[in-house]
């Protein structure tokens, strides 16, 4: 496999050097082109030819040269309203659709002035509307600029949970969607990215180097593999065609944050370059297990470029180079007064591409890339100093391979063939050891209260030494319990995981019906070695004089374990470290299968609002999850027998209305998983064991709803942001003996009480005040005793109202040329204390980040 992928890469690479031409555009973008003549065929220089998406309010202009000839590119997949205008000519308007890297040839003949504008469009509601079989949402550059981004260093993630319905957030720029756990595959300029982009894995791309994004939640195409729950298809920003632009931007925010951006775009038509680099300091880098942070400084820095090399029609070279860095202090709770673990990661991407066009319906599109993380966690200096266990790890990821497809249009039919071959490569070096002798005692006096003996280690011994066997024990910790003699736990190993895919879809419109059928098989070797066929099926019906469109689709999918910490996790077994004796019951993490259904309907109201409504159901052989350590950004992958999960993503939106939008999402999600787990460490709950639970992935609704306001292209804006979460399950209290069993920081974490006594941080409620009548939670919902159900009634974290508000101005003195942009943004604005988790297996303890101010002055150039 490593020298059919050397070979591969090398011989694609000397392809697309020395053929040096230019396709269009990156990835699934797409390109539109043609003349604009007048009515006896003369060309028309300097006319202005511009495309407008009224959802998403994508805009792109161009001008005719001396031949009449026009090109945008890089344009988002969707359907667009396009205008040509020209001195002494009438303006001709029209719709067109783009939908994939075969470009889209336009040649229009505009009449003189004075006789009627020529129109050739839809009734304006169907502007609205895209008579697509799948579920997804567009989200433009300048959206993504206004949004209250509130993670540092995962600007990404909250745009995409902000923007998506049935998506629910939880801490460090982790998201659910639609029921899975960060079941996200990156699609950026063509390179396929499957593995883990959030903050405590590796590093994302900055969101000012992203001009748009389609976020594809349901039926996802037969080329989309791997994590398919939510497929972010991202085009970034070109210099081509661009005089010197650019921007600088400096932020200072609360928790000492601050945070310094630039950019810098600059081409001709053959040739451009676009910059991105930015650098974030805060105190509060990750989300916290307190309200108050302690111990949570970090940092973040980027660059991004993208190189386009043009030199004809016919063929396009690019280079996308990314480097980034993360480095952050684990925040502690206040029963780590001494801790200090750290953790630093840095990524490097190399993705190279080339684009031949074949005449007017047939695009070669192949796209090298190399992608590596490398993270390092640090312990504290004194072992000791950790609580409940020192840490220490080494782990690099590189993934690295060629997707290569061929795409062909004509008449009715949109075909993509292809294939995507890749190796990742890991290699995993860990240290772990129990240093908090009450984390589990072996031995328990009558009253069930922990012993420290720091001589015993076997169970076995209790009962001589006048005690009882601690019969929560997990047994395969005790050799690794530094308070009683045992030694840390060490593992070093490594393995390679190689993938091919090969695929084909065709999108059909027959009428107003749009058909979208393919098969892809995947055949993975790590691990595990497994394979599978995955056909995939989906259509969309548009009734015009409604303005209806309903959509229905089948998807088989290939699921395979996370990379991250996956040699590991493949060598703890079934119930993980906790409950073996290391490499007694080597389990390897298996690949899981997946039947999803989804059905959905878009309805346009008049010419300003737009709704869509989506039902997806999945059921899946060998799910995944993390198993996260304590409250670290560790996590291990972990499988299940099956799970079920269903629910709900609503939209709700206008157009741009003179510089007024709003749009509100809306989703409801069951996730239902099935055991036995295998793999992980130690889990800071119970995890199910054989019988069915609700995941934390369940949450019965959340809506998000952003209204937003500009006068003018450039003016005065005011944006507001109302985000509600009814809460995710929180299995770690399920009554009142859970309850009592934590620490004093611990039940203050959740609001504890009984009757009108609080716990304080060093002095924990007891039987001697509580009750089964008396007890209840703030930031908890605990079930009323004997009501308790794993899977119809959890424990869950309490529903939360969280509030956002900015203003701004994109050009402060209304000068031409240059401008001065000024900014404020409030989030939390009313202090809300909530929590996202709690002792989650899954997650940890986060709170949601307190009230934040933000103020940013920035030029555009």
């Amino acid at each position: 496999m490593r020298s059919f992928l050397v070979l591969a890469a090398a011989g694609l690479l000397a392809l697309s050097l020395g053929d040096c031409a230019n396709g269009q555009s990156l990835g699934n973008a797409g390109t539109l082109q043609g003349t604009i003549k007048d009515p006896s065929g003369a060309a028309i220089s300097g006319a202005i030819v511009t495309i407008l998406n009224r959802v998403s309010n994508y805009r792109q202009s161009g001008i005719t040269d001396a031949d009449g000839a026009f090109r945008l590119t890089n344009i988002p997949p969707n359907p667009y309203h396009l205008t040509v205008r020209a001195p002494n000519f009438a303006s001709d308007e029209r719709d067109v659709d783009v939908r994939g890297a075969v470009p889209v040839e336009l040649n229009v003949s505009l009449a003189l002035q004075g006789t009627t504008t020529t129109v050739n469009v839809e009734a304006e509601h169907l502007d609205l509307l895209e008579n697509v079989p799948y579920a997804h949402n567009d989200v433009d550059t300048k959206t993504l600029s206004q949004l209250p981004t509130t993670s540092p260093g995962s600007g990404l993630s909250d745009a995409i949970m902000l923007s998506s319905g049935a998506v629910a957030a939880d801490s460090n720029g982790f998201f659910h969607p639609l029921g899975d756990h960060a079941q996200t595959s990156f699609s950026i300029d063509g390179q396929p990215i499957g593995d883990q982009q959030s903050k405590s894995f590796s590093t994302q791309i900055p969101l000012n180097a992203i001009q748009s994004m389609e976020l594809i939640t349901g039926a996802p195409a037969a080329e989309f593999g791997d994590k398919t729950s939510l497929v972010l298809n991202a085009v970034t920003k070109s210099g081509l065609g661009q005089k010197p632009t650019g921007s600088l931007l400096g932020e200072w925010g609360s928790f000492g944050t601050y945070a310094e951006e630039a950019t810098l775009s600059l081409g001709g038509p053959k040739a451009g370059n676009f910059l991105a680099a930015n650098a974030l300091r805060s105190g509060r880098f990750l989300d916290t297990p307190e309200f108050t942070p302690i111990h949570a400084i970090g940092n973040n820095g980027t660059i991004f470029d993208r190189f386009d090399y043009q030199p004809n029609g016919r063929d396009a070279i690019h280079l996308n180079l990314f480097w980034a860095r993360n480095w952050f202090q684990i925040p502690n709770t206040y029963d780590q007064p001494n801790q200090d673990q750290r953790q630093k990661i840095s990524t490097f991407n190399f993705a190279p591409g080339y684009q031949h066009t074949f005449g007017a319906k047939a695009v070669l599109t192949v796209n090298p890339f190399y992608r590596a993380d490398r993270v390092n966690y640090y312990p504290s200096r004194d072992a000791f100093s950790d609580t409940p266990a020192t840490i220490g790890q080494r782990r690099d990821l590189t993934n690295w391979g060629v997707k290569a497809d061929v795409s062909y249009a004509s008449g009715r039919h949109n075909v993509k063939a292809g294939t995507q071959l890749m190796q990742t490569r890991l290699n995993e070096r860990f240290t772990f050891g129990i240093t908090d002798p009450f984390f589990n005692p072996v031995c328990v006096d009558a009253s069930g209260d922990p012993q420290t003996l720091p001589s015993i280690s076997n169970p076995d011994d209790c009962a001589p030494a006048g005690f009882s066997a601690n019969p929560d024990l997990l047994p395969g910790l005790p050799p690794y319990d530094l308070t009683r003699g045992g030694q840390p736990f060490q593992f070093s190993g490594s393995a390679n995981v190689n993938q091919y895919a090969f695929y084909i879809q065709d999108s059909i419109r027959l009428g107003n019906l749009s058909i979208q059928a393919g098969l892809r098989w995947d055949s993975y070797h790590g691990i595990v070695t497994d394979s599978s066929a995955q056909p995939r099926i989906g259509a969309s019906y548009m009734f015009k004089p409604t303005g209806t469109v309903i959509r229905a689709a089948y998807s088989r999918t290939f699921e395979t374990p996370y990379n991250e910490n996956l040699v590991l996790s493949s060598a703890t077994g079934m119930g993980g470290l906790a409950s073996n004796a290391f490499g007694a019951a080597s389990t390897p993490l298996p690949a899981g299968n997946r039947n999803q259904y989804n059905a959905g309907i878009e309805q346009a109201i008049g010419r300003y609002l737009i709704a869509s409504a989506d039902y997806f159901w999945k059921y899946t052989n060998n799910a995944y999850d993390f198993g996260t350590l304590f409250d670290t950004p560790i996590a291990f992958p972990i499988s299940w027998k099956k799970s079920k999960l269903d629910g709900v993503a609503v939209r709700i939106g206008t157009p741009n209305i003179r510089g007024f939008q709003w749009f509100t999402t809306m989703g409801h999600t069951r996730a239902r998983f099935f055991g036995p787990e295998t793999g992980g460490l130690v889990f800071n709950n119970d995890v199910g064991g054989d019988g069915v639970f609700r995941i934390d992935h369940d949450q019965a609704f959340q809506q998000t709803t952003n209204l937003r306001y500009q006068r003018g292209t450039h003016g005065p804006w005011v944006a507001f942001t109302w985000r509600y979460d009814s809460g995710l399950v929180a299995g770690a209290v399920g009554g009142l003996e859970d309850a009592l069993a934590l620490s004093g920081a611990q039940q203050s974490a959740i609001g504890f009480y009984c009757g009108d006594q609080r716990p304080t941080i060093g002095s924990p409620l007891t039987d001697a005040v509580c009750t089964t009548a008396n007890f209840g939670a703030t930031r908890l919902v605990i079930p009323k005793e004997g009501t308790g159900n794993d899977d119809h009634n959890p424990p869950r974290v309490a529903s939360r109202h969280l509030f956002d508000i900015g203003v701004g101005t994109d050009n402060l003195f209304q000068t031409e040329r240059y401008r001065t942009t000024l900014r404020f943004t409030a989030t939390n604005l009313t202090n809300k204390v909530a929590l996202y988790n709690f002792l989650s297996t899954f997650s940890g303890t986060h709170f949601v980040a307190p009230r934040a101010y933000q103020f940013a002055l920035g030029f555009v150039f």
